[in-house]
């Protein structure tokens, strides 16, 4: 894939453990990083993926490093804190090599993943994105439970920025900020009442006043929100291009999977909110939510998302009904009669995968 020293050359890195979907992430967003170097020719990176699982990139240009059960856990110790594991990994790595970046699963690149690492400069921390500061939400559990503590011992106060860690690149003179921010998971953990942000506010507090911190939403699309929609997307891919997902076809077609949510267009909405009209308020907003995804989208990655559309829009009225919508109750408003006939055929198909997805 590359020559040169290995230490020499950015890792890009993953680590990956547990259910299918995030073997499946990972697949993808390495094809699409793949594609992504397509743009900047006779410059190279390594990719390493540390998994419990070597089988989903047979077919890929990486470095599998296997990951067994009790490593796992050691990583995560003293608390059990599974993304304490992610520090600790970028903490060997760096070890081995001079620069790394660590991201997540659930994204995908919209340029070559070279473009990340150029602004991975000494003395950086590169991040996903920032968030809101910190004093911005004085009701948060981390706020409440970590704020006095924080400020007596001058860590933090309330014009910190809060950092999304689906990133994490650094280069090896400032792998410190990771020996502090697994030192404060480990101690905060007690204090923090199962906060799940734990690990980025940590590596928020390590790196506050010590490294800069840059960000790259504009480079990679990080998929933490509507995550469903977009792992239909991917699995339609992996479905087409799973057997050579490094072919040029494959990669060209990493692009068609968009950042853009898969809705209809504006005048078509406004049309299915003008027909449901005629319903019982309280089916209105599940049968638009129905209409979403039987809109036919022109790119086949975003048609892949009609179930999802559709098992959302029950989530949401049993939400609404703060109740389970039954089998009984669903035929009654799939037999309506402004939906028999603006569904037509496809009634009793989306009817079925409902019944059938409630009860898987």
């Amino acid at each position: 894939m590359s020559t040169g020293s290995t230490a020499a050359r950015p890792q890009l890195i993953y680590l990956v453990y547990g259910a299918a979907t995030y073997h499946q992430e990972a697949a993808f967003s390495i094809a699409s990083a793949l594609a992504g170097l397509r743009e900047t020719p006779g410059e190279a990176l390594d990719i390493q993926v540390f998994t419990d699982n070597a089988a989903p990139y047979r077919d890929l240009p990486v470095r599998v490093r296997p990951l067994d059960e009790s490593t796992r856990q050691a990583w995560i110790a003293p608390h059990g804190y599974h993304f304490r594991a992610k520090h600790v990994v970028m903490q060997q790595v760096l070890q081995e090599s001079e620069l790394a970046l660590l991201i997540d699963t659930d994204t995908f690149f919209h340029c070559s993943p070279l473009e990340l690492f150029r602004r991975v400069q000494p003395g950086t921390l590169l991040c996903n994105a920032f968030g809101m500061c910190y004093g911005a939400n004085k009701e948060s559990g981390l706020y409440q439970s970590l704020a006095g503590l924080l400020q007596k011992r001058k860590l933090a106060d309330d014009q910190m920025p809060l950092l999304n860690s689906g990133v994490i690149g650094l280069h090896r003179a400032d792998a410190d900020v990771l020996d502090r921010s697994i030192a404060l998971m480990d101690e905060l953990h007690p204090l923090a009442n199962g906060a799940y942000t734990l690990e980025e506010f940590c590596l928020s507090v390590a790196a506050y006043r010590t490294k800069q911190v840059r960000e790259c939403p504009d480079l990679i699309h990080h998929y933490w929100s509507r995550k469903q929609l977009f792992r239909a997307k991917i699995k339609a891919w992996l479905d087409k291009h799973g057997a050579a997902p490094t072919s040029t076809v494959a990669l060209d077609e990493t692009r068609l999977v968009t950042a853009t949510l898969p809705r209809p267009p504006a005048l078509q909405r406004l049309a299915y909110k003008i027909v449901t009209l005629a319903l019982p308020g309280h089916q209105r907003q599940f049968m638009r939510e129905i209409l979403y995804g039987c809109y036919r989208h022109t790119n086949e990655f975003d048609q892949a998302c009609a179930p999802v559309w559709w098992e959302k829009a029950r989530e949401n009225a049993e939400g609404r009904l703060k109740k389970p919508l039954n089998s009984h109750q669903l035929e009654r408003w799939f037999n309506h009669p402004v939906i028999r006939l603006v569904l037509g055929q496809r009634r009793k198909a989306i009817y079925l995968h409902l019944i059938e997805t409630k009860a898987d």
